[in-house]
């Protein structure tokens, strides 16, 4: 003697904050391969409206199960597969390298003997924003996809962050003491 199959729905919200429903009554749902349930609708207002349709479509009472069948089948009906692939799990990135001090930027050929705030055209009390005003007129005039020069534009680039470095102060030692 076989035991009468029991029918089954699950529910699960939508993108629009309805419901979907999809049940299943001829045959329990599977996993591999994902049985499509017997009918599915979506549009419901509530949970309870939603197991009234489904219900309504099996012609008799179902049981609510959990609703990642359902979740399964809206997958489906978008062209994914049912169920999500695990992800790959991932080693934890390496730490970051140990806190370099700050080094003066490199001076070009061009730039030798020459003092930063000569080649902006500024004096040395300048701020910060005079630094960098200067720097983007200058970087205008002598940039190469403008028609300037790309060592020029260089000289220009280390003048911009050499005395921008002369206004920070030097990195505190975070060691304990010695």
């Amino acid at each position: 003697m076989t035991l009468p199959l029991r029918g089954v729905y699950a529910v699960t919200p939508t993108r629009r904050r309805r419901f979907l429903w999809a049940a299943w009554w001829t045959a329990e749902p599977a996993r591999e391969p994902f049985r499509p349930p017997d009918a599915s609708q979506g549009g419901a207002r509530t949970v309870e409206e939603a197991r009234t349709q489904a219900e309504r479509a099996a012609g008799r009472p179902l049981v609510e199960i959990e609703p990642a069948w359902a979740t399964a089948w809206t997958r489906i009906l978008r062209g994914e597969p049912p169920w999500p692939r695990p992800r790959a799990r991932r080693e934890a990135p390496p730490p970051p390298p140990p806190e370099q001090p700050r080094r003066a930027p490199s001076r070009p050929a061009s730039a030798r003997g020459a003092s930063p705030y000569a080649v902006l055209g500024l004096t040395k009390a300048a701020s910060a924003d005079e630094i960098r005003q200067a720097f983007r007129r200058l970087a205008l005039a002598t940039h190469p996809d403008r028609g300037g020069d790309a060592g020029a534009f260089m000289r220009v680039k280390w003048a911009h962050d050499e005395a921008l470095s002369r206004l920070r102060p030097p990195p505190k030692n975070r060691g304990g003491p010695d």
